[in-house]
């Protein structure tokens, strides 16, 4: 289990780890996947491992919910909702500038977006009319403050799409304010049926007291999975849409089919 920042780790170091053990990890920039994916793939087949990429909850949970409402729904629009919560991939962005000691990225969704597509109303968003990034930041005390801001809110891939609102604050209050890692979200497909165009809403949504925990616990369930299958002569990287869901519970197919089908 590679518990590593996506950032600047799991892009170099992934593809070694893959050269000898199965890994699981929880790269989530979304955008570099596909690339990431290619170079993860080249060293675990090479080695006869797997590697399950890009496993938790956004990319992983939310992932097969937009697919499974989109295959369900196919004529309709899909949204996802992040927050309000700490998103750890962002923070940990943050971290890696320069002369930053400690922060911490709060996802907070717009109201008004989340409300207008649970009406159904299948709005056109972007990114910035989605969501705003807030940040509170711990800097030493010798750093330039515009610049650390300047490199927050023009920082590709995370931070340029969106209106982010960027604090600097005192470790004193870091601490006292900022300690929670709580997070969740919302996926919602909104779709049409049919001739007489029927309505249909799906929503998937996750409330969570501790983001790391509950990422931990998927991550640790797909090592299980990814146990499995390369004990069956599966190897490579994989993705979640590529793990059977039988594969990552404990119990055996008879009771899982018994107790949930």
């Amino acid at each position: 289990v590679l518990c590593l920042g996506s950032a600047t780790d799991l892009p170099v170091q992934t593809a070694e780890y893959a050269k000898m053990f199965n890994t699981v990890d929880s790269f989530d920039n979304h955008k570099k996947i596909p690339e990431y994916f290619k170079k993860v793939d080249e060293s675990a087949l090479s080695s006869g491992k797997i590697s399950i990429i890009s496993i938790g909850w956004d990319p992983g949970l939310f992932s097969i919910m937009r697919m499974l409402s989109e295959a369900v729904l196919p004529e309709g629009s899909s949204y996802t909702f992040w927050g309000r919560g700490v998103s750890q991939g962002h923070s940990d962005a943050i971290r890696r500038i320069p002369f930053v000691k400690q922060a911490i990225q709060y996802t907070i969704p717009v109201e008004d977006a989340v409300n207008c597509v649970r009406r159904g109303d299948n709005p056109e968003l972007t990114a910035r009319e989605k969501h705003i990034r807030q940040c509170y930041v711990v800097c030493d005390e010798c750093a330039d403050k515009n610049k650390i801001e300047e490199d927050i809110k023009n920082m590709p891939d995370y931070f340029a799409e969106y209106n982010t609102e960027v604090n600097f604050i005192s470790e004193e209050e870091f601490k006292k304010n900022h300690s929670r890692m709580s997070h969740g979200g919302l996926v919602i497909r909104n779709g049409m049926t049919g001739s007489e165009k029927n309505q249909h809403i799906m929503e998937f949504s996750l409330k969570l007291d501790s983001n790391p925990e509950f990422t931990g616990s998927v991550i640790l369930s797909y090592a299980r999975a990814a146990y499995r299958m390369n004990k069956e002569g599966i190897k490579g990287a994989k993705t979640i849409f590529d793990v059977p869901l039988s594969y990552i519970h404990p119990e055996g197919r008879e009771k899982l089919i018994r107790n949930f089908l």
